[in-house]
């Protein structure tokens, strides 16, 4: 498991690295601040660990620019109640209060650890459409244009704010396609460094650059036959958008320091939250690229526009967590269930799925509370 510690004090965080350094089934790698985080933060980590009062960029706001990237666990040694409630509403798992000692973090590290691998088991819903709990007229509406677009190859621009589900309706789009026998990959724009974006999605050979120890393939090679799913498109940066519009064109890469081309056969499904419109505007963004990708838009609709599935979701998170955790069955309260539907949910199904786990856990008896939910008053 991969660990990312960012702690600005130093005495801190070298008692970390030598606390950690025990524990060979965790490859720890700290940073003195978020800033410095930001930069090297890559899909390769599991876990990110933050202090909150930190210079340049405190740990809530560090939070907000991971966007849900990361399971993140939060230590401080001045918490209060309405940072432990916005850390929450941010999907933030646990909670440490400073001084603790190494078993405490290591135990929370290892909660977190067994939270990842029981997520990877894909549970049974309780619709038709494979990995979607809600069955929402909006939502339903989308799922029927979607069924169309999957039997064909055209690229699809899926569109919708943060947390609404995009990666589960491209790999939707990907199973109920002709491509379904082949891999599904997905790279996140935003997840990765700049400098680095281009060899990822390209590969590259041995010797192109002064680490490039043996020849690597990109994942536009690595979704042979498949679909390739290109999550924060509007994130890709723009001097290297016109080879990407290239390789979908003509349907070849050439990885960095070879003279040869490679033919690809992969479908292509990305996804923002951005308006891309706006930033073809101001230059941010090539036109003739957003064509190319926009071919079928699929524009999945925020949470709060889909109230019907509100108590759906929550009731079969419910009883897929209970059954997670091997708790007796729990229901929601009658406040409980106001709130749920009273809430803004900014933050979508994915706040809402980080607010019935974390219920889950916390609630003491059979009956989950409203206050049990950590929800502050963002009503509608």
């Amino acid at each position: 498991m991969k660990i990312a510690i960012v702690e600005d004090d130093i005495n801190m965080r070298k008692s970390l690295e030598i606390a950690m350094s025990d524990y060979k089934e965790f490859e720890i790698i700290t940073f003195k601040n978020a800033i410095d985080a930001l930069k090297k933060l890559d899909a390769s980590f599991d876990l990110v660990i933050t202090d909150i009062n930190m210079p340049k960029m405190d740990g809530i706001e560090f939070v907000k620019e991971l966007n849900g990237r990361y399971e993140v666990i939060i230590m401080t040694g001045n918490a209060t109640l309405s940072r432990a409630i916005e850390s929450i509403q941010l999907g933030v798992k646990d909670f440490l209060l400073k001084p603790f000692d190494v078993d405490t973090l290591v135990a929370a590290i290892k909660r977190e650890a067994k939270i990842q691998k029981a997520q990877k088991k894909v549970p049974k819903t309780k619709n038709n459409y494979s990995g979607f709990l809600g069955s929402s007229n909006p939502l339903q509406e989308v799922l029927k244009i979607a069924d169309k677009a999957c039997k064909t190859d055209a690229s699809i621009l899926l569109l919708g704010e943060s947390g609404v589900g995009k990666e589960v309706f491209a790999d939707y789009i990907h199973k109920n396609s002709p491509r379904a026998k082949g891999p599904f990959v997905a790279i996140n724009m935003a997840a990765i460094p700049e400098n680095l974006i281009e060899s990822e999605l390209f590969g590259f050979e041995k010797g192109a650059f002064t680490d490039a120890s043996e020849a690597k393939a990109g994942q536009f090679e690595l979704a042979q036959g498949g679909t390739l799913f290109l999550d924060e498109i509007a994130e890709m940066p723009y001097s290297l958008q016109a080879k990407l519009l290239r390789a979908l064109q003509e349907k070849e890469v050439r990885r960095l320091g070879s003279s040869k081309s490679i033919k690809i056969d992969i479908r292509v499904v990305s996804a923002t939250n951005a308006d891309l419109t706006q930033k073809i505007k101001d230059g941010e963004f090539r036109e003739d690229l957003y064509y190319r990708l926009n071919t079928i838009p699929l524009t999945i609709p925020p949470l709060r526009q889909r109230k019907d599935e509100i108590s759906e979701i929550a009731n079969a998170m419910i009883e897929i967590n209970c059954k997670k955790y091997s708790f007796e069955t729990k229901t929601l309260s009658e406040d409980a269930k106001e709130q749920l539907l009273a809430y803004a949910w900014p933050g979508n199904i994915r706040e809402l799925l980080s607010v019935i786990e974390r219920a889950v856990i916390l609630s003491e008896s059979s009956t989950i509370k409203a206050d049990e939910l950590f929800l502050q008053n963002k009503i509608q």
